[in-house]
C-alpha cells in the first residue's frame, strides 16, 4: 500500500528490492499474474479440502510491514532497563514517566507506543495479542530472502512458488461456490503469500478496478477479451472469465459511497484506504475470503523516530478504523487480521540515530477469535547483551508459522497445515480462543 521506492532511511538492499517489485508489478497482466495464481502447484500431495464451518469461518486479512518493523518500537519492554541502555536517543519513556510520548502499559513489562494508541481499546476488548520475540526462524540479514521465505512458508526451498495463503486457499472450499474472487491483494502484482491460490487477483483499487484506456472503447474492448478467452485452454479460461466478472462485480458495489460504521474514520493513506475497501468488499457478502496488504517504509536506517513514527501513524489509525468498523461493531463476518515483517531490528542504536537489521520481532492478531489483551511471549530474557541472538538482536523464540498455522487451522478451518506450511510441524501458543480452550481442557501433564 505505501510505496517507499527510494527512501533515504533504508538501506541499499530495500531500496532495489522495492523499485523491483515496482517494475514487475507494471510489467505484468493482471489476467496473467491470475492466471499462474489458479494454476495448482504441481508439487501438492493429496490433500482433505477443508469444508468445516464453511459459512462462519473467518475472513483472514493479511498485512506485511517491509524493511523489517523494530518490534522493541511496536512493543515497548519498558520494564527492561536494558531497553533504555541500548537506546538512548530511540527508546519509548515509561508509562510512569512525564514525557509527552509516553508508552501507553499494557502489562507490567510491554505497552504501546503513543503512535499505536489508536489499538489500545482492541486490546482492552481482549480482541488484540501482541506475540513478542517472533519472526522467522532462519538466519538471514537479507529482506529478499526473509520477506519470500515468509511468504512461502517455508525457507531456503527454490521449489516452493506458491504462498502460504495462496496454498490455504486452494486447499478448502470456497465460502460461496459462485464467487468470481476469493482473494485479493492490493498491489499491481500478486504477491508471494496469495500465488497458488484460486480465484485471486492483484486489485491496487477495487473502487476503480477495470481495463484502462478510453472509456468510449471500453465495454467493447472487454465484451472482445471475454468471447476471445472463452475458446482459450485452462486454467487461462477460467482464470481470465473470473477477471473479467470480478469487473463487473466490483463495478457494481460503488465502494467509493461506503460508509464504515460504529463511528469509524479510516486514515486517507493507502492502508487506510484499503483496510476502507476491505471492510466494504467483506459486508457486501460476494465471497471474499482473504485480503493483503502491504505497508512499506520500515528499514529505518537512519533517523528512525521520525519515520517510524509517521509509519505507526498510519499503521494504528488505519487497523483502528477497522476494528471498530467491522471487529467491534459485529455487523461483519468473523475477521482475524494478523500484522507481520520479516525481521527486526537491533537492539542498540546505531550512530546515524536508527536500527539496522536484527532477528525477532512483534507480530500482531486482531479479531473476536483471537485471545486477546495479552503479550505472548516465550523464554523472554532481558536484553543484556549475553541473552541476544549474536549479541546483538532479539531472540526469535516463536517461529512466525506457529501463529499463522494456529489462526489458519482454528479460524479458517483448514487441517492441512503440512501443505500449507511444508516440513514444519508448529506448536500452537494460545493466540486463537480455541486454542486456550482446548490447553484449559486438555492441561498438559
Amino acid at each position: 500500500m505505501s510505496r517507499e521506492p527510494h527512501d533515504a532511511c533504508a538501506c541499499r538492499e530495500y531500496n532495489e528490492l522495492t523499485s523491483r517489485r515496482e517494475f514487475l508489478a507494471r510489467s505484468g497482466s493482471a489476467v496473467g499474474a491470475t492466471a499462474f495464481a489458479a494454476a495448482f502447484p504441481e508439487w501438492l500431495p493429496q490433500v482433505s479440502i477443508a469444508d468445516s464451518f464453511v459459512a462462519n469461518r473467518d475472513v483472514i486479512v493479511s498485512i506485511f510491514l517491509r524493511g523489517g518493523a523494530d518490534g522493541l518500537t511496536l512493543c515497548v519492554p519498558f520494564g527492561d532497563p536494558e531497553y533504555y541502555a541500548g537506546r538512548p536517543t530511540l527508546a519509548i519513556p515509561r508509562p510512569d514517566s512525564s514525557a509527552p510520548n509516553k508508552a501507553i502499559a499494557l502489562d507490567n513489562m510491554f505497552g504501546l507506543p503513543p503512535n499505536l494508541g489508536a489499538l489500545y481499546a482492541a486490546y482492552q476488548a481482549g480482541h488484540l495479542a501482541v506475540v513478542h520475540g517472533s519472526g522467522l526462524t532462519y538466519s538471514t540479514r537479507s529482506h529478499f530472502d526473509a520477506q519470500r521465505f515468509m511468504e512461502v512458508g517455508k525457507s531456503n526451498d527454490p521449489t516452493v512458488n506458491t504462498g502460504w495463503l495462496g496454498r490455504h486457499l486452494a486447499t478448502s472450499t470456497p465460502v460461496r461456490a459462485d464467487a468470481s474472487l476469493r482473494a485479493l491483494g492490493f498491489s499491481d502484482g500478486l504477491v508471494d503469500t496469495l500465488k497458488g491460490g484460486p480465484k485471486t487477483l492483484p486489485i491496487p483499487n477495487p473502487a476503480s478496478y477495470g481495463l484502462s484506456g478510453s472509456s468510449s472503447t471500453r465495454s467493447a474492448r472487454q465484451l472482445w477479451l471475454e468471447n476471445d478467452y472463452q475458446a482459450t485452454l485452462e486454467p487461462a479460461r477460467t482464470a481470465a472469465l473470473d477477471a473479467i466478472a470480478t469487473i463487473n462485480l466490483l463495478a457494481t458495489l460503488n465502494l467509493n459511497a461506503y460508509q464504515p460504521a460504529n463511528g469509524a474514520v479510516y486514515p486517507n493513506n493507502g492502508l487506510g484506504r484499503g483496510l476502507r475497501n476491505t471492510a466494504g468488499l467483506i459486508k457486501a457478502d460476494i465471497g471474499i475470503e482473504a485480503a493483503h496488504l502491504d505497508v512499506g517504509g520500515w528499514d529505518t536506517h537512519t533517523q528512525q523516530a521520525g519515520g517510524m513514527a509517521a509509519r505507526m501513524d498510519e499503521l494504528g489509525n488505519a487497523i483502528g478504523a477497522f476494528w471498530q468498523d467491522c471487529i467491534a461493531s459485529g455487523l461483519a463476518q468473523n475477521i482475524t487480521v494478523v500484522v507481520i515483517s520479516e525481521f527486526g531490528r537491533n537492539v542498540r542504536e546505531n550512530g546515524g540515530l536508527g536500527t539496522d537489521h536484527g532477528r525477532g520481532t512483534a507480530i500482531f492478531a486482531l479479531g473476536r477469535g483471537i485471545a486477546g489483551g495479552r503479550v505472548i511471549t516465550h523464554n523472554w530474557t532481558t536484553l543484556a547483551r549475553e541473552n541476544l541472538a549474536d549479541q546483538q538482536d532479539l531472540k526469535v523464540n516463536i517461529d512466525y508459522r506457529d501463529i499463522l498455522a494456529e489462526i489458519v487451522k482454528n479460524r479458517l478451518g483448514n487441517e492441512n497445515l503440512g501443505v500449507i506450511f511444508p516440513g514444519y510441524v508448529p506448536t500452537f501458543r494460545g493466540v486463537t480462543k480455541d486454542a486456550v480452550s482446548a490447553m484449559v481442557a486438555s492441561p498438559s501433564p
